[in-house]
């Protein structure tokens, strides 16, 4: 009997150590402090196995005021081709059209960020806000790069704002919120987990999306991620899904990204990017195998831009980035992710691996429109504001030169040409397209859709 009650004093005094250490290091972690604009990076949100719910009713009710409703009216012109084929006439209508979607307020005087593919071709905007009071809404700027648009409404009031969070300290597995007004069903809150960071989704390779199963369908597009302190982490912006509506995973704009385009609209009046100035591709088992190398995560630079910051800094083909500054680069998405958050003339910290041996060396970011590359003996440059004026389109690199003495003869054809596609994949910008030219075989032909100029659209095989 003596030897049971000695037992059950040691379980005791155990559990409450337990208990103790518990409340003393984990939940007085949990700080609670009111943060105006930027979010504190070094909170923990614990949940434990013991069947405790964890609370969303404080982040639901932080998040939900700020969101709005979105309306985007537009004009198009409806063609009757009976009308073409009995009078000879295109038969050509105007007729109004109706978009919605979300955007975020960030600031008490009126700023709203949304998606610029919620107010693309809009010729009015209108938002709603929580209390559904209704406001004309002015178009500040837009990056269709990152699909990001910022609006302005003069209310009458100081209004309920988002806060900013750190989407660098994101965690896969850590709860979110998503908020919106799916098929026009305002104030609506669905939860899920950051299912992975720095997931690019298409074959542009220049996004850094926040990937999470909390439900989004359209009218989501423009609305909030948080957190479960209700800060901002991301801006939804798209699903992976054959049907159009949600089949499990969505991806968001990460509030890093966001909020430096923002900032770059109200002072610059645009986005300004900055690059290394070094082309290349992720590491993984195969590619690393091919070119020797034991490691098989970072990003191989296959070649350094000629008076470029990396240049200047003494980056060389072979060496593989590992971080720059304290972020852990292993994929194409991530160092892009991470670029993208800077401006010209910022200063980075880059570690690599050369010989075996690591390095950190500080490079300086140069501005994106001095950033050229070459394929095949074709210099590339990205399009200017005239270049979309003059030829009608958003996207597109051109030809600035001619370095292949095969491609001479046929010069006056291709040197100022804009390059629309290759082998189907549209020609974004220089670092989308020379991303994907670094995976290909230059001896392998490829498919170019180009422009030249005479405005005539023509394919070439090169």
């Amino acid at each position: 009997m003596k030897r049971l009650s000695s037992l059950f004093l040691v379980s005791l005094l155990s559990g409450a150590t337990t208990l103790g250490a518990y409340k003393l290091f984990i939940e007085g972690k949990d700080s609670r402090n009111s943060i105006v604009s930027m979010a504190p990076t070094n909170y923990n949100r614990t949940v434990g196995l013991n069947g405790e719910a964890v609370d969303f009713t404080v982040a639901a009710e932080n998040a939900v005021h700020s969101v709005v409703h979105v309306k985007n009216v537009s004009i198009r012109t409806v063609y009757n081709p009976m009308m073409q084929w009995f009078y000879g006439s295109s038969g050509g209508q105007q007729q109004e059209q109706v978009g919605t979607g979300s955007g975020v307020i960030i600031s008490e005087d009126g700023y709203i960020v949304t998606n610029n593919h919620v107010i693309k071709d809009a010729t009015e905007l209108e938002v709603t806000l929580n209390n559904n009071k209704s406001y004309k809404a002015k178009l500040i700027g837009t990056d269709s790069k990152m699909d990001i648009a910022l609006l302005k409404i003069s209310a009458d009031e100081k209004l309920p704002y988002s806060t900013f969070a750190d989407s660098d300290q994101v965690k896969v597995g850590e709860w979110v919120l998503a908020v919106g007004n799916p098929y026009n069903l305002t104030s609506t809150v669905t939860a899920g987990i950051v299912s992975a960071k720095a997931r690019s989704v298409d074959t542009k390779g220049i996004q850094s999306f926040i990937q999470t199963d909390a439900a989004v369908n359209p009218g989501n597009s423009g609305g909030a991620l948080v957190n479960t302190r209700g800060e901002l982490i991301g801006i939804n912006t798209m699903i992976s899904s054959p049907t159009g509506s949600y089949t499990g995973y969505s991806f968001a704009v990460p509030s890093n990204i966001t909020r430096k385009i923002i900032e770059d609209i109200m002072e610059f009046g645009g986005v300004q990017r900055g690059i290394l100035g070094i082309e290349g591709s992720e590491l993984n088992g195969k590619i690393s195998k091919e070119l020797g190398l034991e490691d098989a995560e970072g990003f191989y630079i296959n070649k350094v831009t000629k008076n470029s910051g990396a240049e200047k800094a003494g980056l060389q083909k072979g060496d593989v980035i590992k971080k720059l500054d304290s972020q852990k680069i292993t994929s194409f998405s991530e160092l892009s992710g991470y670029i993208n958050t800077k401006r010209p003339s910022d200063l980075v910290q880059v570690t690599f691996v050369r010989d075996g041996e690591v390095k950190t060396v500080p490079v300086t970011l140069i501005k994106n429109d001095v950033f050229t590359t070459e394929y095949k003996g074709l210099e590339l440059e990205n399009i200017d504001s005239s270049d979309k004026k003059r030829y009608k389109i958003d996207y597109g690199v051109r030809i600035k030169e001619i370095n292949n003495e095969n491609l001479k003869p046929y010069s006056e054809q291709l040197k100022g040409g804009i390059i629309l596609s290759v082998n189907g994949v549209k020609a974004t910008d220089l670092e989308s397209i020379s991303s994907y030219l670094n995976k290909n075989d230059e001896n392998e032909n490829v498919s170019i859709q180009m422009i030249n100029r005479n405005s005539q659209v023509i394919q070439v095989i090169l």
